[in-house]
């Protein structure tokens, strides 16, 4: 069973910035792709960052050019630097790591975590 502890969410003002970071268990994180969700209230979970092994990264056409994801294999942690926040980024975030089939990204593992809560609000 995997784990993953997060870190750098948080209340932020409209336009603000936060870094996110997230830690995972297991050997294997050098050769998985790693993903963001996150899930709004009321709503279902979304993927909204992609970084692969090669650190590709894709994003959401939602946050293209406002978040940024990036890894350190030697901690195996992945981040998540947002700019330019707007209130519906408002969720709590997690990140697991990646399967690909079926033409699209898929959680590789069931477990979650308590993922992190951003807040996006004046």
């Amino acid at each position: 069973q995997v784990q993953f502890v997060y870190s750098g969410g948080g209340l932020v003002q409209p336009g603000g910035s936060l870094r996110l970071s997230c830690a995972a268990s297991g050997s294997a994180f050098s050769i998985y792709a790693m993903g963001w969700y996150r899930q709004a209230p009321g709503q279902q979970r979304e993927l909204v960052a992609v970084i692969t092994t090669g650190r590709d990264t894709i994003y959401a056409d939602s946050v293209k050019g406002r978040f940024f994801i990036s890894r350190d294999n030697a901690k195996n942690t992945v981040y998540l630097q947002m700019n330019s926040l707007k209130p519906e980024d408002t969720a709590v975030y997690y990140c697991n790591y990646l399967d690909y089939y079926t033409n699209t990204y898929h959680p590789a593992f069931g477990s979650w975590g308590q993922g992190t809560q951003v807040t996006v609000s004046s």
